[in-house]
């Protein structure tokens, strides 16, 4: 047994357990059990097989769809998996941002303070958009580096994420953030203890599972740094999205706080859709 993939084989089964836990459909967990497996029983290592054959090299394996390839991908990329620590309610997106070459401490929270994101996606994606231009104190041969580390290990899995994304309506999404928000309200929900912002180590971060028009959706209130300076914890709902076919990516719910939809949940990013959801409900 290679002593890397099995490393990662453990995160995955964190993953598969945690879901377990909180109720989720068992195919989801039962596929990131199968997924480490087929990683304690590869013979190649992983850093190698992703460095010759990238995200294609590990959906060719067993049991291994996009959505978890994505998860090993980020893993051998960074030392992290985004999606575990959500699950925990430990998302660190200062941290997350540390892990790309040149970026200390103090840029990673300039980042996340002036551009509003909080994972590797979507700063890829707010660099293809020219975004990274508006951090204070971030030099062109820096922002070369940036640009240069995320287009190299970010690329296949951005296009992924966009493709999976776009399938689903906004409606299904506002669907899900109004149940987690009641479920969660009237105590109905598991909840998890998370490590930060909580210094009195209390579960108090309800989590929802739920599959809908075949989709998988994990639901649960945003425990970022940001979240809490604003205090909006128990406004902004990260929505975590999965198929039968493991694509995975997330959406982020918050009440509008201008404009024509004041006062109305809206799927970030998506604005204009909910905008036209509205209209047709109307």
């Amino acid at each position: 047994m290679m002593a890397f993939n099995h490393e990662v084989g453990e995160k995955l089964r964190e993953i598969a357990a945690l879901l377990k836990t909180q109720r989720a459909n068992p195919f989801r967990y039962q596929a990131y059990f199968h997924a480490a497996n087929t990683l304690d029983n590869l013979s190649e290592d992983l850093r190698e097989l992703v460095q010759a054959k990238g995200m294609k090299g590990l959906t060719d394996l067993p049991a291994i769809g996009s959505g978890i390839a994505q998860c090993i991908y980020e893993y051998v990329a960074t030392g992290r998996i985004s999606r575990l620590e959500s699950l925990q309610g430990e998302s660190d997106p200062i941290g997350l941002f540390q892990s790309i070459p040149t970026v200390g401490r103090t840029l990673a929270q300039r980042i996340y303070d002036r551009l509003h994101i909080d994972t590797l996606e979507s700063l890829e994606n707010a660099t293809r958009n020219g975004q990274l231009d508006k951090v204070e104190g971030l030099g062109v041969k820096r922002k070369e580096a940036i640009e240069s580390w995320l287009l190299k290990h970010f690329s296949e899995r951005r296009q992924t994420s966009i493709a999976a994304s776009s399938l689903i309506p906004v409606g299904l999404l506002l669907k899900v953030d109004t149940e987690y928000r009641s479920k969660a309200a009237a105590g109905k929900l598991p909840q998890i203890t998370p490590k930060r912002f909580n210094p009195d180590n209390k579960a108090w971060l309800p989590i929802l599972h739920i599959t809908c028009d075949h989709w998988h959706f994990s639901a649960l209130f945003s425990n970022s740094e940001r979240a809490h300076k604003l205090h909006h914890v128990f406004d902004w709902v990260i929505i975590f999205f999965s198929d039968d076919n493991h694509r995975e990516g997330q959406h982020t719910v918050v009440t509008e706080t201008h404009g024509s939809l004041l006062g109305k949940r809206v799927v970030r990013g998506r604005e204009g859709e909910c905008q036209e959801y509205y209209q047709s409900q109307s």
